[in-house]
């Protein structure tokens, strides 16, 4: 499958494909033990490139994938967001964002992007997140998003999840 990976603009960050210029930011992120915690990091940066190799490839294997945060004013790339999805895993809402970089309202601000997208591009008929139950931050931009808990599923990787619906921005939860 071959075709442009869309870029995508919010008020304050442009989301774009990953690439071979996002390493340092893949690097800094899964390298942090702290960091990227949620994420099965830390990583060597061997496998924070895998990473990076793997996100982009999901655009050309599914059709989807994750997008790199670029926040316009300090021109720096701050995390990604988008969708990822391996086998036997379902699909997914994901992001992450470096340390120095939370707190500032990017992650909600991108996942709106991202989810109406999904549903006006893509068009899906649901998009869905999960995550493990110690993950508050997570927990609350999903409240933020207006997701609905719909069930608790055991993921391939043996833990327990609560799976959450996102609405299209701006609707509330069915």
């Amino acid at each position: 499958m071959a075709f442009d990976i869309p870029t995508l603009r919010t008020e304050r960050l442009d989301l774009v494909p990953p690439s071979a210029a996002c390493a340092d930011l893949y690097r800094t992120f899964y390298t942090d033990a702290d960091a990227s915690a949620s994420y099965g990091g830390p990583l060597s940066v061997v496998g924070s490139w895998t990473r990076l190799a793997s996100d982009l490839g999901s655009w050309h294997l599914q059709g989807f994938g994750v997008w790199v945060m670029r926040d316009r004013e300090r021109d720096e790339l701050v995390g990604v967001c988008g969708f990822w999805q391996a086998p036997g895993w379902r699909r997914e809402l994901t992001w992450w964002l470096l340390p120095r970089h939370r707190s500032r309202g990017f992650a909600q601000e991108a996942s709106e992007a991202a989810v109406a997208h999904a549903y006006d591009v893509f068009g899906w008929t649901t998009v869905e997140t999960y995550m493990v139950d110690t993950n508050d931050t997570a927990r609350a931009l999903v409240r933020r998003l207006n997701g609905e808990s719909v069930e608790r599923f055991v993921a391939p990787d043996g833990n327990e999840r609560e799976l959450f619906r996102i609405p299209r921005p701006g609707k509330p939860a069915a």
